[in-house]
């Protein structure tokens, strides 16, 4: 939570952070005020509350899946003469498939 607070000004806005004025909560914080809501009972009591601000706006509430598309660099699949990986990437071969039957040119 700590570390999505600073990457999003959405999420400091929500939660009212303003880095110009104080830091973002810990993750120790953050994990103090989850678990003085959820010894309350309070967690369930916040979400009822905030879905009935959504629907009466407007907001269809449904189910769904977070997915992380985070994008990485990672060298592409290489394969040797026998199919197999090839972790060094020592025996790459580029076949030109529209040059099978005839010689290529240099």
């Amino acid at each position: 939570m700590e570390e999505a607070l600073y990457d999003s000004a959405t999420l400091r806005q929500f939660a009212g952070v303003d880095l110009g004025a104080e830091p973002v909560p810990d993750e120790t914080t953050v994990c103090k005020f989850r678990h003085l809501l959820e010894a309350n009972h309070l967690g369930e009591e916040i979400l009822g509350t905030v879905n009935r601000h959504l629907q009466a706006k407007g907001v269809r509430i449904t189910t769904g899946t977070i997915v992380d598309a985070t994008l990485i660099h990672a060298p592409s699949s290489t394969k040797n003469r026998e199919q197999s990986r090839d972790p060094e990437g020592e025996e790459l071969v580029l076949r030109d498939e529209s040059a099978r039957g005839r010689r290529q040119q240099d």
